[in-house]
This record gives C-alpha cells, sequence and structure tokens, in this order.
C-alpha cells in the first residue's frame, strides 16, 4: 500500500473544531484532491513531475532521472508513459503552451534513446504521433521541433522492423514543407531545411529494409524527388560540387538548402536499387519538363552528372534507357529542348563509358541516328515550307536550332563509340555505315523516303560525320580488321558521289583507320617538304596481313584515288586529303610492289591533266600536277633512292622557274596566274616514266610494270553517284524519241545518205590500225601489269556478264503453279493468288 498516504490512527479519532462553514468546505476539498492524487499510477506522477510550474526552467532532470530508470526498470509501461505524453502534449499544443511542449519533447527524445526492448514499438507509435501533431501547427518553431525530434528517431536502428508502420504523412509533410513560401525569408529557410533533413530520416528509416518498400512506390518518388530538385535549382550562387560525392562542412550543411538537399539526392540515388531505380529517375524528368529546364540545360546536366555518379555502376544504362526513352517522347519538341536532352544523355554516357554500359549501346545509336533523320526531316520541311519575309527569318532560325540537334547528336556518338572497346566500336562502324543512303542501291537501312533529295544528302553528311567521330583514335592491328571487305565497299561508295564535302568525309575516314601511327599531323597540307627526315615519322615493317589486304584491295583504293582527283568540284581540302591519302598508303601498307602501283597510279593523273579528256578547268589540272609532284617528292624521299629523289628534285626546280602553277605552295595560292594550255609545255617539267623506271631499276626495283599505264579496274559503282557517261545519256534519248516520237518524224530525223558516208563507211583502213592498236595493248598488258589488276578487270566483267544473266532468267523463267498460291503486285500490295489443283497442267510424264 505504499501508493496511499498513512495517516496515525490518533490523529483520526481527535476532533477538530472549524471556526466557519467557508474553513470546513475548503478542507474538506484538500482531504479529498490529496486522495486522489494518491490514487494515480506512479507513471503520471513521474510524468508530472518532469514539468515545472514556470517552464522557463525547463525540464527537470531529477525528476527526469527517475522517469528513466521507471521507463528501463518497467519497459512494459513505455506505452502508457507515451500515451500520457502525447496527451499533455496534444493540450499543450492547443493551448499554444510552447514552451511545455518543448520540455515534453525533450522528455520523449530522451526516453527514445534510453529505451532499446521490444515494447519500444507502442511507444514509437505515440511518439510518430506527436511529431505529426506538432508538424500540423502552424508554428514555424514547432514544425522545426517536430522535424528535430523525428530526425534523432530515424537515427535509431531497431531491432526488429515494424512492417505495419506507414510514413506516408510524414512524405507528404516534409516534402510540403520543402516549398514553403513563408514571408521571412530566415523563417523560410529554417522551415526548408527542416523539411530537406525529415526527408533525409525518413529515407533512412526506410531504404534499409528491403520488406519496407513503401518509400520507393512513384507517390512517394514523385514528391521527394522535386522536393529536392525544387531546393537544389532554387539557390543562386552555389557552388556545384560535381563528381563523386564530397565531404561538405557542418555549416553549410545547416545553413545551406542546396547543399543539404544535394547530399539527400545522392544518399537517395546511392541506396536505390535494380527494381526501384525507374521509380527514382523518372520524377526527374517531370521536373525539368515542368519547369522547362531543358533549354538552357546546365541545371539538367548538372542533376544527371550526381545521377551517373552517385547510382551503383552496374545500374547505369538503365539511367540512359531512361534519357532515350524521354527523347522520343519528346520528339516532336522545340528543337533546343532535344538539344538539351541530347547533351543530358552525352553527360550520362561519358559516365558511364566508364563502367557498364550493358546491352544498351546498339540501342544508343539506333535511337540517336532515328532522332538524327528526324532532325533533317524537319529542317527539310522548314526549308520547303518557308515563304518570304518574317516567316523566312523564322525558318532561319529554326534551322539553325536544327543544326544545334544534329552537331548534338553526332558529339554524343563520336563521345560514345571513342570510349567503346576495339570490338564494339567495329561492330557501331559497320551499323552506321549501314544507315548512310547511296543512289540507286537499297542497302541502307535508313528511311530517306520523305527527305528528298536535300534531305538525303544532308543525312550523309550527317552520318559520315558520326562515322568520322567513332572513327577517331582507332588503332587496329591489322588494316584487315579496321577495313574489312564488308566495311570497304559502302565506305568507298559515297567517294564517288558529286558532292565535294561526302568525299571529303570519306577520305578523312580512311586516314583515321589507316593512320595507326598518328602521322596524319605530321602530313598536313599539300606542299613539297624539302626533308621528309624532319618530319619524323613513325612507321613499322609491313605485316603479312597487310600485303594480303593490298594485294586483295588496293587496286579499288587506287581507283578511288584516280576518280577523285578528276571530279570537277574539287577544291584545295579535297587535293589535300588525296595527298594525305597517298602518303598514308606509303607509309602504313607499301611495300616494293605497292610503291610501283603508287607511282603508275601519279604518273596516270599526271598523264589525265595533259591530255584532258574529262574537260576538267585549268584550275583542277593545275591542282592534279601540284599533287603530283607533292607526292613523288615523299615518297621518292621515303623510298631513298638517290636517281630518283635526284629526277624528282629537278623537275620541281624546273617548275619552280618556269611553271610555278604545278606545285602546290602557289596553285592553291589566292590570285595564281593559270597557264591557257599545257600542251605547249616542254618535257622537263614532267616527270617522265623511263627516267624513273631507269632510277629505280637501278636500286633492284622490277620496273616492267611501269611501262604499262595505269587505267583504273572497270566496275559497276558509278551507277551509284548518279553520273552518266555521254553514251549512256544518248541511248536514253533514243529510247525515249523511238517510244514517243510518231513514225514520220523519225523518218524525217533520218540521216541523208551521200556518196560521202558510203566512201567513209567503206574505207575501212583505219578502223584496222585501231584494231591493231587495240590488240598490241591488250597483249602488252596482259604481259606487264600485275596480276591483281587482271584478275579485278576480269572479275568486273564477269560479275557484269552474270548480272545481265541473272535479269534475262528473272524474266524467262516464272516458277511452276503451286496450290498455295503465286505471289502477284497489284497497286503496290503484294497478294496470293491460289491455282485449284484440278486446274494445274502437269507434264505427261507426271500423269498416270
Amino acid at each position: 500500500m505504499k501508493d496511499y498516504v498513512q495517516v496515525p490512527a490518533a490523529e483520526l479519532e481527535k476532533p477538530y473544531e472549524f471556526t466557519s462553514t467557508r474553513e470546513s468546505t475548503a478542507f474538506l476539498y484538500l482531504r479529498v484532491c490529496c486522495c486522489c492524487s494518491a490514487l494515480r499510477p506512479r507513471y503520471k506522477r513521474l510524468v508530472d513531475n518532469i514539468f515545472p510550474e514556470d517552464p522557463k526552467d525547463g525540464l527537470v532532470k531529477a525528476d527526469m532521472e527517475k522517469l528513466t530508470f521507471y521507463a528501463v526498470s518497467a519497459p512494459e509501461k513505455l506505452d502508457r508513459i507515451g500515451s500520457y505524453l502525447a496527451e499533455r502534449l496534444s493540450r499543450d499544443v492547443v493551448r499554444h503552451r510552447s514552451g511545455y511542449v518543448l520540455i515534453a519533447m525533450e522528455a520523449l527524445d530522451q526516453l527514445l534513446m534510453a529505451c532499446h526492448s521490444q515494447s519500444i514499438k507502442p511507444f514509437v507509435e505515440s511518439f510518430l504521433h506527436m511529431v505529426a501533431k506538432l508538424l500540423e501547427s502552424g508554428e514555424p518553431k514547432l514544425q522545426v521541433l517536430g522535424t528535430n525530434s523525428f530526425v534523432k528517431f530515424a537515427n535509431i536502428e531497431e531491432d526488429t522492423p515494424s512492417y505495419h508502420r506507414r510514413y506516408d504523412f510524414f512524405v507528404s509533410r516534409f516534402s510540403a514543407m520543402c516549398h514553403s513560401c513563408h514571408s521571412d525569408p530566415e523563417v523560410r529557410t529554417e522551415i526548408r531545411i527542416a523539411g530537406i533533413r525529415g526527408i533525409q530520416g525518413v529515407v533512412r528509416k526506410t531504404v534499409n529494409d528491403e520488406l519496407r518498400a513503401t518509400i520507393w512506390e512513384p507517390q512517394h518518388m514523385d514528391k521527394i524527388v522535386p522536393s529536392l530538385l525544387f531546393n537544389m535549382q532554387k539557390i543562386e550562387e552555389v557552388d556545384s560540387r560535381i563528381g563523386p560525392p564530397s565531404s561538405p562542412s557542418a555549416t553549410d550543411k545547416e545553413e545551406n538548402p542546396a547543399v543539404l538537399a544535394e547530399n539527400c539526392f545522392r544518399e537517395l540515388l546511392g541506396r536505390a536499387t535494380f527494381g526501384n531505380m525507374n521509380n527514382a529517375v523518372r520524377p526527374v524528368f517531370a521536373h525539368l519538363d515542368h519547369h522547362k529546364l531543358w533549354d538552357p540545360n546546365e541545371f539538367a546536366v548538372h542533376c544527371f552528372k550526381i545521377i551517373m555518379y552517385s547510382i551503383q555502376a552496374q545500374y547505369s544504362h538503365h539511367v540512359i534507357q531512361e534519357i532515350l526513352g524521354h527523347l522520343d517522347a519528346c520528339k516532336k519538341d522545340a528543337p533546343r529542348v532535344r538539344a538539351g536532352i541530347i547533351q543530358v544523355l552525352l553527360e550520362a554516357v561519358a559516365i558511364a563509358a566508364k563502367g557498364s554500359i550493358g546491352p544498351t549501346v546498339l540501342e544508343v545509336f539506333n535511337t540517336l541516328l532515328k532522332h538524327l533523320r528526324l532532325s533533317v526531316e524537319f529542317e527539310a520541311d522548314d526549308l520547303q515550307g518557308g515563304s518570304v519575309g518574317s516567316a523566312n527569318l523564322n525558318t532561319s532560325s529554326k534551322d539553325n536550332d536544327e543544326k544545334i540537334v544534329q552537331n548534338a547528336i553526332i558529339q554524343t556518338i563520336g563521345f560514345f563509340g571513342s570510349n567503346l572497346p576495339d570490338y564494339q566500336r567495329s561492330e557501331i562502324m559497320m551499323f552506321i555505315m549501314g544507315k548512310v543512303p547511296v543512289f540507286g542501291t537499297s542497302t541502307h537501312t535508313l528511311d530517306i523516303s520523305q527527305l528528298g533529295d536535300l534531305g538525303t544528302r544532308r543525312i550523309q553528311i550527317m552520318l559520315l560525320r558520326s562515322l568520322l567521330m567513332v572513327t577517331s583514335g582507332y588503332k587496329a592491328k591489322t588494316i584487315v580488321t579496321a577495313l574489312p571487305g564488308s566495311f570497304l565497299d559502302p565506305l568507298l561508295s559515297p567517294s564517288l558521289m558529286e558532292d565535294y564535302e561526302l568525299r571529303q568525309l570519306v577520305l578523312e575516314v580512311m586516314h583515321n583507320l589507316i593512320d595507326r601511327h598518328d602521322n596524319r599531323a605530321k602530313l598536313r597540307g599539300i606542299r613539297i617538304i624539302p626533308d621528309v627526315a624532319d618530319l619524323k615519322i613513325k612507321r613499322e615493317k609491313i605485316c603479312r596481313q597487310d600485303t594480303s589486304f593490298m594485294k586483295k584491295n588496293g587496286q579499288q583504293l587506287y581507283r578511288h584515288i584516280y576518280l577523285g582527283c578528276k571530279e570537277e568540284d574539287n577544291v584545295q581540302k579535297n587535293y589535300e586529303l588525296l595527298y594525305t591519302s597517298l602518303a598514308l598508303i606509303t607509309i602504313e601498307l607499301a611495300n616494293e610492289e605497292v610503291v610501283i602501283d603508287l607511282i603508275r597510279l601519279a604518273i596516270a593523273l599526271q598523264d589525265s591533266a595533259i591530255i584532258n579528256e574529262d574537260n576538267l578547268p585549268m584550275f583542277h589540272r593545275c591542282g592534279i600536277m601540284a599533287l603530283v609532284a607533292a607526292y613523288l617528292n615523299f615518297v621518292s624521299q621515303m623510298i631513298a633512292v638517290p636517281a630518283f629523289c635526284q629526277h624528282v628534285s629537278k623537275v620541281i626546280e624546273i617548275r619552280t622557274m618556269e611553271a610555278p602553277y604545278f606545285l602546290p605552295e602557289h596553285i592553291f595560292r589566292d590570285k595564281c596566274m593559270l597557264p591557257k594550255s599545257l600542251e605547249k609545255h616542254e618535257k622537263d617539267l614532267y616527270f617522265l616514266t623511263n627516267k624513273i623506271a631507269e632510277s629505280l631499276g637501278g636500286s633492284g626495283y622490277s620496273v616492267e610494270r611501269l611501262s604499262v599505264p595505269y587505267v583504273p579496274q572497270v566496275t559497276d559503282e558509278d551507277r551509284l553517284s548518279r553520273r552518266k557517261s555521254i553514251v549512256d545519256t544518248v541511248s536514253i534519248q533514243v529510247d525515249i524519241l523511238s517510244n514517243n516520237v510518231p513514225s514520220d518524224d523519225v523518218v524525217s530525223n533520218t540521216e541523208e545518205i551521200t556518196f560521202e558516208a558510203l566512201k567513209k563507211a567503206i574505207d575501212t583502213s583505219g578502223m584496222e590500225e585501231q584494231e591493231k592498236e587495240k590488240r598490241r595493248l591488250v597483249i602488252e598488258r596482259f604481259q606487264k601489269a600485275p596480276f591483281e589488276e587482271i584478275a579485278a578487270q576480269c572479275e568486273s566483267k564477269a560479275n557484269l556478264l552474270h548480272d545481265r544473266l541473272a535479269q534475262i532468267l528473272e524474266l524467262t523463267i516464272r516458277p511452276p503453279p503451286s496450290p498455295s498460291g503465286t505471289l502477284t503486285i497489284t497497286s503496290g500490295h503484294a497478294q496470293y493468288q491460289s491455282v485449284p489443283v484440278y486446274e494445274m497442267k502437269f507434264p505427261d510424264l507426271c500423269v498416270y
């Protein structure tokens, strides 16, 4: 009976006389109160004792120690203590007794830190209820107080988790605090910091337990992530720390919402797993879209750098997939918005390429190439739909914006490709090359039906620029690995296009692949090099694989260089790149046979410039002569044959005196005087085959083939480049006339037969001499030309023959009727027409 007051019996029996009725009433009231208070449970009396009469005195520490000891000794009373404290705190909050509220929360915090038993869970419910009461109040001090208590609770590691406990209210409330708009800036900052710290506490309390994954649900992430991004975005002049998480000072974390929000964002992403990574990333896109932060995109780039550095490396491809998906969703948005997303993708790829990218390599390139095509389509549509006046200005601005998108895509493709391993880079090179449209073929996989000629040219340039970026820095051990036949053939096809920019890009791609010792920078610019040894060119002995490559594909390379030099729209850069191509082949792939072939090619170029069968302008003829001079000067010093070097130097010296327009230093200079013709020049100005053969023969070279003029092998590649010879054009005109012109007009247009015409037809002496000359040239070619050149010519003729036979057989041979039906095409749609068995006609031998 220790809870009741012991009164002596003598005192009870002793009578007491009251002087008045009022005194007796007061005495009875006091006796009743004393008896009731004595009957109250001990935990309530202990709780009441911690509250002083004046709240300014603070918590009564002695009584708080008694309450703590009692709670530890009797943990089953914790839930009742918590309920009673919650009751008192609720009453004080309603009555605005802030002092007693502070004392109650301080007592709750101390009890929470002191007790770690199984019975603490009911107490936690009361604690969270009191925190919720404080957060619901409109006073900033109480909100901050509740947040601080929740953060202390979040740092406590419970022995066993409580799966029924949910934090939905706290997520909503803390997120609302992060968006506080209080009129006082200091109070507003204080509330926002409290909200961020509360979110951080929720994250720490929930993400550690895999079974309690409610925090990762979309409805929670849609509140948490935008709240953090809002505070990261609002504070100006904050030193953004891009990269792996650093350790800021405690003062910065407490006083700067942006720093605190960024650290909380990093911590959240660092705890994300495979299953909930997308839920944490998608709200970022929604926030950036809603606040229009893609243009300018500095904040977007900042956010995704934080994401890529914070998540685990094996999940990087998830983020890249999300960016690609958002790019697809925004394909009709403004060009600058798409450019901002692509630049974010570039930054993400730059970080992910150092780790694990996963199976998204081809997906990245495929999506980027698709958007490159869309951008070119939009650009072409704007150009076609542009009109005069202000609309024309809008069209030009949109055109420039689309170019920003295209450049961003190319940079992303190039950076991504340059960071891939060699085996993946070769696949990407083939993948991009397969997308390049070539006129006259359907081998490419890119839809260009809506582009038109201008759009197709634009997409060709963009794809080749992308390929140039991917091949930059690619170092293959053998040239066969860098230029396999399946890649070389489609790569060289655009080199025959009637577009100098396309040809330049093809040559630059080839330089990236051929140059394995970084010599291209030393050869930049076409010029007469006085001493090649000063360039310190790096080279190795030609391996067997490179030798076999040149035997198989050398004639193809020579042909494209030869035809590329004779293009009418060549500019100085084209001649510089062609010269570099010849020099790189000499350094990387040339043995004695290849050197002879390259010299034959140079002499053939010189002869073509002199004879001028293609009616080239004088500038182009002199440009070819300058290219030949620069290359022969280079190759003569590379093979170091004194007599050859002497002949080349003598010709260059004479040209310097008499015909400087045959040298690159003069012809590619502005306002260079050009000659009227080249037929009147003396032979001393030209490189002579007999003197070259004589000089090389004395040094052990096999010079028999030098006497055979170089003739490019005949292939059907010209049809891919929209070229038509005069004969083809005439034959087309004849076919059109014969089909469309009436017969009377045809008769009237026939040539009149005269005596002179018959005489010319009978006179065959000139024809016999031409036939003899042709036979002599054929015999000489088969005797002295290299086997590879002869085989290439025979192979091309055989291919043409097989193509014609295949066309004839396709027209003449029809498949037999089948009950399953035959394929017919009507109005552009394929249909099967079945034939009944009883209507089929079988051969007699098959019927019995």
